[in-house]
Parts: structure tokens; C-alpha cells; sequence
């Protein structure tokens, strides 16, 4: 496809937010991940005008000897928390992101009850010591609150969150089974992301062994999953979003190891739309280089690609952006077109969901044009 084949009617409802519409079955969306990661359905886009449904452990016949996979290896920490005014009215915490030496950025809930200099009391779960926080300030952004945590000299608050929070599990996860460890990659490692990246759930260790020894290789960048992934767009012109930003790292191995595939002939393949953030915020200036800071790349139909050839993901929320994203990648109708067909085959939808796999043959190749926010 051509630049010349985006017509300016498309172009123009490819901006609208409505546009990103579809009707899902509650009982599509799913509660609780299978009992084998790699036993997911797995919808591959294979062409312009071609897909076909397969099992995920088929992924090593699906690529290419001397493809990379580049995974997130960000790890889910336990940021929900539940403590209590000094007058005993329940409070429940969402935390963001560290923004200096245990001061947290955070969702709360009754936000509007809690002034600066509100003091919260968390209960531990174990033998540990009443955990305090004061509200410090306001963040205008994400309408949170910084919260200053009342830690010991030599102690992070992400060494102790284990005895006193719980994993944060979607909203729409309303009745699960679902284990802390069944919402991690395997491959999690850097703690900090308050949501997995979802599309590395399906993968098992003898899956990426499999992967190896069929030449497939394998890279990791880091991520730190925030509100940024996760808030729905809510401007009606989606070119107006912005994005919260969220902490990356794409280290110098990992961008050898791309340069390396790329002068080979073999493709980039992104595990995640967290992943192709990281990438090509990454690549802002043009090229990639190690990069260790924050993103605010809001990736939507039109956007530039330099990096990413290929994606695995899960199926995403309507209105999100994600969901832009991948549209940016085969075109928002022919994306909705598989969602349709993916609801009709009965595939299990977010982040305990199934998955999809779209190839290079598939993707917009020439429509390469710079955004303005693709900077």
C-alpha cells in the first residue's frame, strides 16, 4: 500500500475516537488465564488480505531463522494498597511511579477526602510495622497524589510492598483465579510496572528454548507498564491526546542485537505494544540508540516507523490507545475487521485473553509518513 491509497476521508475518521468503537460480549473478556501459557489461540495476519487462527505454541514454526524477539521484562510490583485515615476511613491506593526518594506518585480513592497533609496507615499482612504516607501535593496530569512514604534509612518502599500489597489486577477482571504469578511474564525482572505486558504472558521457558533453537533470538528492553498504557482516550480528536509518560530502558545490547537482525535480513519482531513504545521512543531522533528515560510517544495511524517490523499482541480495549497503535500498524478497518472475526471464532479478549500475530507481510510497509508527534 501506498501513501496514495490512504484516502483523505479515511485519514480524517482514523482521528475521530468513535472511530475506535466495537461491541464486545461480556463473556468474551477473560477472568482467568489457561492452565498451559502457550495453549492460547493465536490469530495471524499473514498477508494484506489473509489471516488464519492457530495455537501459540506454533510461533517458532510461524517465524523466520535469524528474526529477534524483543521482550519486556519490566515486573509487576504489588502497587494496590489498602490503609485507613488516622480517622479510620478506608482508603485504597494505586501507585504510579516513584518521583524522587519514597515520594510515589498515586491514584486514591476518596481522592477529594484526602487534603495535603493527610496522613494514610497501611496494615501489613505478616509481623511488619504500620506503613504511613503523607499527601504532599496534587498532580494535575493524572488528578493523583504524591504521597511521601515514612520508610526506613537503607529500605525501599518496593522491597516492602510485598507485605503490605496486591498485585492490580484490570478492572475488568471482575472473578478471577488468577494467581500474583500467573499476571508475570517469566521473564519478569525489573521491578515497577503496575501492569503486566500482557502479550509475554502466552510464552513458556521451553516455548523461548524452542524459539532458540529454531534461530529465532531473542532481545529484552524494560518498560515500566503505567496510567499512561492503560487510561482511555477521551478527546474526540485523537491527535489532541497526550500521553502520561512512562519510564523506559532499551539498553546498548539490545539495540546491537537490532542492528545486527536488521543487516542480516531478518525482521524485528515487538512482544507488546509496550515494547514498541520503548522501541521507538527509542528511535525519536531517527535512528535507535540506547536510551534510558520517559516516553510520551502516542502512537496512532500515520506514525512513522523505524524500528518495529512485527508485533504480538493481545486484544485491546475499545477507545484506547492501543488500540491506535496497532491500527498505525495494518489499518484501523482492517484491524476492527479481525476483531470481528476474533469475537465470532469466540477468542478470549485482554489481558488473560488470546493473542494475535502480525507479520511484516502485513503491515502498512510504504505508508511511512512523519506525524508531527512522531518526534
Amino acid at each position: 500500500m501506498t501513501n496514495d491509497a490512504i484516502e483523505p476521508e479515511s485519514w480524517k475518521l482514523d482521528q475521530l475516537l468513535a472511530s475506535y468503537d466495537y461491541e464486545l460480549p461480556e463473556e468474551r473478556i477473560a477472568q482467568t488465564p489457561l492452565s498451559q501459557r502457550d495453549s492460547s489461540r493465536l490469530l495471524v495476519v499473514d498477508a494484506p488480505n489473509h489471516h488464519h487462527h492457530s495455537i501459540f505454541s506454533q510461533l517458532p514454526h510461524l517465524l523466520r531463522s535469524g528474526d529477534l524477539l524483543v521482550l519486556n521484562d519490566t515486573q509487576v510490583i504489588p502497587a494496590r494498597l489498602y490503609g485507613r485515615k488516622s480517622t479510620g476511613t478506608p482508603v485504597e491506593v494505586l501507585l504510579l511511579e516513584e518521583r524522587e526518594n519514597n515520594c510515589w506518585l498515586a491514584l486514591v480513592k476518596p481522592g477529594r477526602r484526602l487534603k495535603i497533609g493527610a496522613t494514610i496507615l497501611f496494615t501489613p499482612h505478616s509481623s511488619f510495622s504500620t506503613l504511613t504516607a503523607k499527601v504532599v501535593d496534587r498532580d494535575q496530569a493524572t488528578s493523583g497524589r504524591l504521597l511521601h512514604f515514612d520508610i526506613p534509612k537503607g529500605t525501599s518502599l518496593i522491597s516492602l510492598l510485598p507485605q503490605y500489597g496486591h498485585i492490580p489486577f484490570p478492572p475488568y477482571i471482575t472473578n478471577t483465579q488468577a494467581s500474583p504469578d500467573q499476571y508475570q511474564t517469566i521473564y519478569a525482572q525489573v521491578a515497577g510496572a503496575i501492569a503486566a505486558p500482557t502479550a509475554g504472558l502466552h510464552f513458556t521457558p521451553e516455548l523461548l528454548q524452542k524459539c532458540r533453537e529454531y534461530g529465532i533470538n531473542q532481545a529484552a528492553i524494560t518498560l515500566h507498564i503505567g496510567v499512561g498504557t492503560f487510561r482511555p482516550v477521551e478527546v474526540e480528536d485523537i491527535t489532541t491526546h497526550q500521553m502520561h509518560g512512562e519510564w523506559l530502558e532499551v539498553p546498548k545490547s539490545t539495540v546491537e542485537k537490532i542492528r545486527a537482525t536488521q543487516a542480516s535480513g531478518g525482521r524485528v519482531i515487538a512482544v507488546g505494544t509496550t515494547v514498541v513504545r520503548a522501541l521507538e521512543g527509542a528511535a525519536a531522533s531517527g535512528e535507535l540508540q540506547p536510551y534510558c528515560g520517559h516516553t510520551e510517544l502516542f502512537i496512532y495511524p500515520g506514525y512513522k516507523w523505524r524500528v518495529v517490523e512485527g508485533l504480538i499482541t493481545n486484544f485491546h480495549l475499545p477507545r484506547s490507545s492501543l488500540l491506535m497503535l496497532v491500527s498505525a500498524l495494518i489499518g484501523r478497518v482492517r484491524l476492527l475487521d479481525l476483531y470481528q472475526d476474533a469475537i465470532a471464532h469466540n477468542y478470549r479478549f485482554y489481558s488473560f485473553g488470546d493473542a494475535m500475530l502480525i507479520l511484516p507481510e502485513a503491515v502498512l510497509g510504504n505508508a511511512k509518513f512523519k506525524m508531527p508527534n512522531s518526534k
